[in-house]
Parts: structure tokens; sequence; C-alpha cells
């Protein structure tokens, strides 16, 4: 876990929609430490966004 990427980067509250799906990007480019939900990413694929695999 990237835990000074966690810090510095801490989802906003009631986050929207898009902004669920920012975070969720670019916690996957820096860290990665868990998966991108599943019902959030059934949305990223409706809307075209190529949902990032964890790199273990």
């Amino acid at each position: 876990m990237n835990a000074a990427w966690h810090e510095a980067n801490p989802m906003p509250k009631n986050p929207t929609l898009d902004q669920r799906i920012a975070w969720h990007l670019g916690h996957a480019a820096h860290c990665a430490c868990r998966p991108v939900p599943v019902k959030l990413a059934e949305e990223m694929r409706r809307r075209g966004v190529v949902v990032p695999k964890l790199s273990r």
C-alpha cells in the first residue's frame, strides 16, 4: 500500500460518480492496494473507461 499517496489523495466527502471514477483511476496508477469496486467498474465500462487491473 502506498500510504503517502493515500494521505495526499483522500476520497472527497460525498463524492460524485465522476469524482469516484477519477479517484480510483489515480489510485490504480499510484497504489492499487485493492481493485475498483464491482459496481463502479461496471459504470466505468458503460462509459467506455478502461478499468485498471491490479498488477501484483
